[in-house]
């Protein structure tokens, strides 16, 4: 894992190098003398975003986020995966409206509000303390993924299930195995829920 970790580091500077973006080239080198993560985390790829080529985006995406898109209404998806989640052990514990948070600045930002033209966006909050209990005990510092949390959008009659895999974002962590098994087990949830 750690040669992967250098790999991946090397990687990013000689993109940064090539690239030749100013704003980035005066602050490659401290990223690279900082102290490296034990875990690779979504930050990585998110600060870094911009350097990245952009045949390579897709890939770090992928890996990092599972994205199931089915055709159907947003409140008819949401309710079947809110349910199966609930049956399942997982206590739905916030759900945010964003899109309509976000509507409220519709007129502030102009131009700039909602670009992809989405219909709508909601969020669930959700946790199992069994495994929230297991990864205390693997390694604290994974409790950064307690809660969970899946993201749906909707645009043009198909509704996306968004979900951060935890067993990526605890890669190098004692508490990856617990991750992975808890990661899978929601992906069962939303693959056998939202179709």
């Amino acid at each position: 894992m750690i040669k992967k970790n250098v790999f991946y580091i090397l990687f990013l500077f000689f993109s940064l190098n090539v690239m030749a973006a100013p704003e980035l080239e005066a602050t490659a080198p401290e990223a690279l003398t900082a102290e490296i993560p034990t875990a690779v985390t979504p930050t990585t790829a998110t600060t870094a975003e911009q350097a990245i080529p952009a045949s390579v985006q897709p890939l770090i995406t992928e890996s990092l986020v599972f994205v199931r898109k089915v055709k159907g209404k947003m409140n008819k998806v949401y309710k079947r995966l809110f349910t199966a989640l609930e049956n399942n052990g997982y206590y739905v514990i916030f759900e945010p409206n964003l899109g309509r948070n976000l509507a409220h600045f519709a007129k502030r930002w102009g131009k700039d509000y909602n670009k992809n033209k989405l219909d709508s966006i909601r969020s669930m909050v959700f946790c199992n303390g069994w495994y929230a209990n297991k990864i205390s005990n693997e390694d604290p510092n994974m409790l950064a993924l307690c809660p969970l949390h899946v993201t749906l959008f909707h645009k043009q009659g198909y509704t996306s299930v968004l979900f951060i895999k935890p067993g990526q974002v605890s890669q190098g962590s004692a508490a990856n195995s617990v991750a992975l098994e808890l990661e899978q087990d929601v992906i069962r949830i939303i693959k056998e829920s939202v179709r």
